[in-house]
């Protein structure tokens, strides 16, 4: 056994010998390398600062009612004035039956078109077809987790099954479906006058965008009072959410105005002018550029501004924001990004005026392309910390795209050079 420990001493002595000589060579390889590259990729640089505010709109709170609820609207949507909101149930056997009605509604109108249909071949076509789309449709909405429109979707799925199996299906006849379209109709009359003393529906007392959210901001921040603040008023609101409020349905955004009260550092605040436009990152729902005008640049404390943005578009996108942390940017430069280290300055000779040599210079990088170097001049439209944002020039073959591999480290390099790999 203990001529045992010696023999493994020497094989693991062995193979981190291996290892260590695998590691230098692989660093002596990178180090002595003749030449490196990296790819260039498209690239926005902004000039911008982080704004950090509550977005703010004219609302409707709408009050709870005792009972089960179900909303009939969705988010964001618009509504007209005296449209159904949603339906307050008395009880779950009320919730069954107006369940029940709407399925009566859908079978009789399918039945309606039932007995209209020609019945020929292609009347059949196209029926099989609106299957096929709407489960298509379906499947997409499924596959990108998109449930917004899932309820309409089924019954398009659901209502073109049952008109293929009236129309076609069950060996009926035109008067069999008719007769079952006439005791439809008498059911659901029936049905109807029973469950309308147990079920409320809830209209909208004026036109605007429903939302099912309440947050408590509805009262204490209104288009009125978002220009009375200051920073610090401002910052204990953001402090202090008041939370949902659960004595409520939902609310009906009344303006068709929203705004952005920020605090701003005061440098960037004094880049502003009210009535002039600004651009506005946000992200969440929302996630876009969005063209606002500054409506007010507020009182300074501790170095902050307050400053209020206003829009009257994407206002249905921007129902469920609130505390918000956007992008104000002031001027954006977009093109392609490469190390500060790939650029060259290449001084070559042109032809004056005059007719004799004179020294020129192009700015430019190397790409590597099939083994050889092809300068490619670019022009210089932003400088971060470590990179350029470019804008190349020429055309045809020789002009820097996206993707292409560019040299960051080499000496001797030349327009086609054949570099050994």
């Amino acid at each position: 056994m203990k001529q045992g420990k010696p023999l493994i001493t020497f094989t693991i002595l062995i193979f981190a010998a291996v290892i260590a000589l695998y590691l230098g060579c692989y660093i002596f390889n990178a180090l002595n390398e003749p030449y490196q590259t990296t790819q260039v990729y498209s690239y926005t640089a902004n000039d911008s600062v982080t704004a950090e505010g509550l977005v703010v709109r004219e609302a409707l709170v709408l009050p709870a009612q005792a009972g089960i609820l179900e909303l009939t609207r969705a988010e964001g949507e618009k509504v007209g004035k005296g449209q159904q909101i949603a339906l307050v149930y008395r009880d779950s056997q009320a919730q069954a039956s107006q369940a029940h009605i709407e399925e009566m509604e859908l079978a009789i109108e399918l039945l309606e078109e039932a007995v209209s249909q020609s019945g020929d071949l292609e009347s059949a076509a196209r029926l099989d077809e609106d299957i096929i789309q709407s489960m298509v449709a379906l499947r997409a909405s499924y596959a990108l987790g998109d449930c917004t429109q899932l309820r309409d979707q089924v019954l398009d799925v659901k209502s073109s099954v049952l008109k293929r199996g009236y129309t076609y299906g069950d060996g009926l006849t035109s008067a069999d479906l008719s007769a079952r379209l006439r005791q439809l109709k008498e059911e659901l009359a029936v049905l109807t006058r029973q469950s309308a003393q147990a079920t409320t529906r809830v209209s909208a007392p004026t036109p605007g965008v429903f939302s099912s959210l309440v947050d408590g901001y509805e009262s204490r921040l209104t288009p009125e009072t978002v220009h009375q603040l200051t920073p610090t008023s401002l910052q204990e609101l953001i402090n202090s959410p008041a939370g949902e409020d659960s004595g409520a349905m939902g609310k009906l955004i009344t303006s068709d105005t929203w705004y952005f009260a920020a605090n701003l550092p005061e440098a960037a605040a004094r880049r502003l002018k009210e009535g002039e436009t600004a651009a506005l990152r946000f992200s969440g729902e929302l996630n876009r550029n969005v063209e606002m005008t500054v409506d007010r640049v507020g009182s300074t404390e501790g170095g902050k501004t307050l400053v209020v943005f206003s829009s009257n578009r994407y206002l249905t996108l921007t129902t469920l924001l609130r505390h918000q942390t956007a992008e104000l940017i002031f001027e954006s430069w977009s093109g392609l990004r490469i190390p500060k280290q790939a650029l060259r300055l290449v001084e070559a000779e042109a032809s004056a005026s005059s007719g004799s040599a004179a020294a020129a210079s192009r700015t430019g990088v190397y790409a590597l392309v099939n083994g050889r170097t092809e300068f490619r001049e670019v022009s210089i439209l932003y400088e971060g910390s470590d990179y350029y944002v470019v804008r190349p020039l020429g055309s045809g073959r020789k002009i820097l795209r996206a993707g292409d591999a560019v040299i960051t480290r080499g000496t001797g390099l030349q327009d086609g050079l054949l570099l050994e790999g």
